[in-house]
């Protein structure tokens, strides 16, 4: 959709950074949870502190030689990511279902409501004396719902942004490769205050409910804008003339196409041309108005499908899981304070967002290039170098890379290629069908995602205790 010649100006770009900020708000839930994990293992630890914490009872962490306490390993940062995950997995198999039954107004509402108030429940939790084992479950309850309002609010935000311009599909997809970037500023702020932690964890968590609230109210000021307003009444009305009664339109469908060109989950690229590939080798292409079948759309891009499941496997299975645990060799205090924020989600989130900022200039190598499938799974050689890293508690591997610099440099290369590696994928997909079918294509590309993201979650439980 191009921007028409009869259309309303933006003026002041206030539609545009309305979309920025919701693109920011979708995915400031899974980004403001990994980047706390210090202070959830701090709560888990089970002693008194600054907190509220109570003391640890019922034997949760026994006492060995009389005297030395033995803290109980909740695997958080598995758990969180695997309870973060699973939500977009089972909305992407339900999208049809929720998304014919339910208004698009109503579904982002509610998702952003709720985001708010399970926010607001997070940070009131941080005053709150509670046991270990009583805060893990309510934390992880509060991750699952939290995630599972962010998936039905990212599918349906897709849907209404895929009424605008292309540029402003742009503008969404880079306020969510920010959300990360906006966390990890939130994280390092919070420690530069320099306050005790108690209030650094509040001030902390206070920041997304305040930005959750601004998304809402950006949501709710969205189709009072003239600019707005002209398009979703355009789409509404177009759409409402190609509809009968026995084909319902969903939303879901605007959702799957702003998909099928590479957004999902902070990842966009160019608008796409698919039929290309036809031109370009001699065939024509028919312009049948039948689509293909599932299973033929996939014959085309199962490559790609697996490719990005493959891709987010590999990142999902060591970070945050195993990423959190790595230790500065300095040993120094104050330095100590920082080195998790600054080098490990700082350096990824920024790295990341590089990453796919590239693809928009350079796209190597082809989709149909047989290095492009040799290069996503090469990257499982960041498993081990992650693992090999400086960390607490080893009992089964060594330690190779002891050096802070050298854990920069591999989040760097690992960053780097997540973001541009998932980035391709996402756009060669489309281009590999009719464009008939693009549409088919987004929504099995959007499952494998989902897929890659779940299993890499499960897969963390398994490299965290080979350490």
């Amino acid at each position: 959709m191009t921007t028409q010649k009869n259309a309303p100006v933006d003026r002041g770009c206030a539609v545009a950074v309305i979309i920025f900020i919701l693109g920011l708000g979708t995915l400031l839930p899974w980004n403001f949870f990994i980047t706390a994990t210090e202070y959830f293992d701090d709560r888990l630890k089970g002693t008194p502190s600054s907190y509220g914490t109570t003391p640890v009872a019922n034997g949760t962490t026994p006492v060995t030689n009389g005297t030395t306490p033995v803290t109980k390993d909740y695997e958080f940062a598995s758990f969180m990511t695997l309870l973060a995950q699973l939500p977009l997995l089972l909305f992407t198999l339900a999208n049809s279902f929720l998304y014919q039954r339910i208004r698009e107004k109503v579904r982002i509402a509610v998702s952003l409501v709720s985001i708010l108030c399970l926010f607001l429940l997070t940070a009131i939790m941080v005053k709150v004396p509670m046991q270990p084992d009583s805060f893990f479950s309510i934390t992880m309850a509060t991750i699952w719902f939290i995630n599972s309002f962010g998936a039905v609010l990212q599918g349906s935000l897709f849907g209404l942004v895929g009424m605008l311009p292309p540029k402003y599909s742009t503008l969404f997809m880079s306020g969510q490769g920010l959300a990360g970037i906006f966390a990890a500023l939130a994280s390092l702020l919070s420690i530069l205050s320099k306050t005790d932690k108690a209030s650094a964890a509040l001030g902390y968590f206070i920041t997304p409910c305040v930005a959750t609230l601004l998304t809402l109210l950006s949501y709710l000021l969205l189709p009072h804008l003239e600019f707005a307003r002209f398009y979703f009444e355009k789409s509404q009305s177009h759409h409402g003339q190609l509809a009968t009664p026995n084909e319902p339109l969903e939303s879901a469908d605007k959702e799957k196409e702003a998909l099928a060109n590479g957004d999902l989950n902070g990842y966009n690229n160019e608008p796409i041309i698919t039929n290309g590939d036809f031109e370009a080798s001699g065939t024509k292409q028919t312009d049948s108005h039948t689509r293909s079948s599932v299973l033929a759309v996939f014959k085309k891009v199962w490559v790609m499908a697996l490719c990005v499941t493959c891709v987010l496997a590999v990142t999902l299975s060591v970070f945050p899981a195993v990423t959190v645990k790595v230790k500065s060799v300095y040993g120094n205090k104050e330095w100590d304070r920082y080195f998790l924020c600054v080098c490990c989600f700082i350096v990824f989130n920024v790295m990341d967002l590089i990453g796919r900022s590239v693809t928009s200039m350079v796209q190597w190598p082809s989709k149909r290039s047989r290095l492009f499938p040799v290069l996503v799974v090469s990257r499982v050689v960041f498993i081990p170098l992650i693992m090999l890293c400086k960390t607490d508690n080893r009992q089964y591997l060594p330690v190779l890379f002891s050096h802070d610099i050298a854990f920069v440099a591999i989040m760097t290369l690992f960053a780097v290629s997540n973001g541009y590696l998932i980035c391709l994928c996402m756009s060669y997909a489309p281009q590999l069908v009719r464009s008939k079918d693009c549409e088919t294509a987004g929504a099995l590309m959007t499952f494998f995602l989902a897929l890659g993201l779940s299993l890499g979650a499960a897969l963390s439980f398994l490299l965290r205790n080979l350490l």
